[in-house]
């Protein structure tokens, strides 16, 4: 569902799937090849919150900011994802069950663990592998996880012809 908010909607490329489970209300910015799936929400309502392209947002995560807040391209956002952050790098991936709050900022192909949490307004630089409660940097990415983030990504843009060839259940 797409909804209007003080005047501001949802801007999505038309190269971008949103499932019709998902909820998306004020200043969004969805890129192309990009996917948002069912039981997510994005909710705009005290800035705008932009997504790149090539970047999935998946099953029941929650993405809100208090201000702008923007998410690069080929970003994978996995399952049950609390994101308040206001800067998520190109090429990141968020574990399943993450919680990033207000204000955090995350550089260019960083890697934060399921289950993790990272606390308010905490940076983190680029290629950061990141675990743990409270969230710290426990090293640099290392270039398999990188193999996976790619192919998280890129996954995630395959699915989206596939989805939309199989139309809607009415």
């Amino acid at each position: 569902m797409l909804k209007s908010l003080g005047g501001k909607s949802p801007r999505i490329d038309p190269e971008a799937f949103v499932s019709e489970a998902a909820y998306i209300i004020g200043d969004v910015v969805i890129g192309p090849r990009s996917s948002v799936w069912p039981g997510v929400v994005i909710r705009a309502d005290s800035g705008q919150i932009a997504i790149g392209s090539g970047t999935n947002i998946q099953d029941n995560s929650v993405l809100h900011a208090d201000a702008d807040a923007s998410i690069g391209d080929d970003v994978t956002i996995g399952h049950g994802v609390v994101c308040h952050a206001r800067q998520i790098g190109n090429g990141s991936l968020i574990g399943n069950g993450a919680v990033l709050n207000d204000g955090v900022q995350l550089g260019e192909e960083c890697l934060v663990a399921a289950g993790s949490t990272i606390t308010e307004n905490k940076v983190f630089p680029p290629r950061s592998l990141i675990r743990g409660v409270p969230g710290k940097a426990l090293g640099e990415v290392k270039e398999r996880h990188m193999e996976l983030q790619r192919r998280a990504a890129e996954s995630y843009v395959r699915r989206i012809e596939r989805y939309r060839a199989e139309g809607t259940f009415e």
